[in-house]
Parts: C-alpha cells; structure tokens; sequence
C-alpha cells in the first residue's frame, strides 16, 4: 500500500511538473517582474527640434530617463558615456526610448539640446532631449521619476538646482519598474538593462495601462 501511494504521489509530482513546463515553456512568465515604484504624471515639454513630447510619446515604449545639463563638467559627461551605452544596446528596438531632461532650462534651448544631440551622433527618435519650465521639470523629476528628493524643493523656483546621478526605467505603461539606478555604477547599469530586457518582452497593457493613463496619442 505504501509503494503505490509513493508510486502515485510520484506520478502527479511529474504531471503537476509537465503542466507547468508546457504552461511557460519559450517565456519568461515563470521570472518575477521588476516591482512597480510609481506612476509617471502628466507633463508637456519640448525636444532638442522644438516639437512637443508629451507623456503620450512614451506611450508603449520602455523609457530610461535622466536628467543633465550640458554646460555640466562634473558627472554629467560620465553619466551621457555610460548612457550612450545602453543606447547602443537598445538602438535598434522599436519599442525603446531614452529620454534626457535638462536640469538648466535657461541655457539649455532648444538650439542648443540639439547641438548636444548631434554631438553625441544619435538617433533623436531613440534618444530625446527636453527642455520646458523649471518647475514642471523639476516637479516630473521628484514625483514622477524619484530622481530627486522631493524635500529639495523650496519655495523659490529661482534658489534650487537639480543634479542628480540616476536613471530610472518606464514601462510600456507608464510606470516606474524596478528600482532607482546609480547611472554611475557598472552594476546598477547591468542591473538597469537587464530590466530593460525584460519590460520590452512585457505587452502594452500587462501593468495597468488599460486604464488609459496616457490618453491617445496625438
């Protein structure tokens, strides 16, 4: 008696053990997703070709976001060459997006995020740069983002400069994934791309985009 419970227990370990093999064989349903830390707000900016570039141009792409300042010659050079690599990584996804914001919108114009552009040779279409209001870019920074402490921010627009070393991923939905990397640190930056990987296998949808957070796109 005891042989053949041990006979049949074997026997639905194996069949529960297919099951599950056929379920998720040739996908990554079986690998835990990167955690959703928040929700990008809406905003309104303008890119390095003075178009408009809303959250609805991120609709459906998985986006790495920063913020720089190109008269910057502390850590923003390092960061934009350690950037430049996940672009050279991903440049010929679809489906993928990095967008750059300035932190000093009164120097950074239109005319010159495009200089900064085609100086670094890349495809605007892939990598963005933005420029808008101080406080609208700052304001996405801290409680879209999490690239900032939102306790800098005082009163005066005028008194406070963002600078800031970290990069975040959005989904296809809009949302923060994973966790807040270091942009400076080799493996935050393999951390951050495996990430990547796994939220452009993600469909538009999967995380809460259903609830039509981005609107339409124009």
């Amino acid at each position: 008696m005891r042989k053949k419970l041990i006979v049949y227990l074997v026997f639905f370990v194996a069949l529960a053990g297919g099951f599950w093999y056929f379920l998720f064989r040739g996908t990554d349903n079986w690998k835990s997703k990167s955690p959703v830390i928040n929700t990008v707000r809406d905003f309104s900016f303008t890119t390095q070709d003075g178009a408009p570039f809303t959250q609805a141009n991120m609709q459906g792409k998985v986006c790495v976001v920063e913020y720089f300042f190109t008269t910057c010659r502390g850590i923003c050079p390092r960061l934009n060459t350690n950037m430049h690599k996940i672009y050279d990584a991903f440049r010929d996804e679809p489906n993928f997006m990095i967008v750059s914001h300035t932190c000093d919108p009164e120097r950074d114009s239109v005319p010159v995020l495009k200089h900064y552009a085609d100086s670094l040779k890349v495809d605007t279409k892939r990598w963005v740069f933005l420029t808008g209001r101080k406080d609208s870019l700052y304001q996405a920074a801290r409680s879209s983002y999490l690239l900032d402490d939102p306790k800098n921010s005082v009163a005066n627009i005028n008194d406070q400069f963002l600078h800031t070393q970290f990069f975040a991923v959005v989904d296809k939905n809009g949302q923060v994934r994973g966790q807040i990397y270091d942009g400076l640190k080799e493996n935050e930056l393999k951390n951050l791309q495996e990430t990547v990987k796994s939220l452009l296998k993600e469909k538009t949808g999967e995380s809460g985009f259903a609830n039509n957070m981005f609107g339409s796109t124009p």
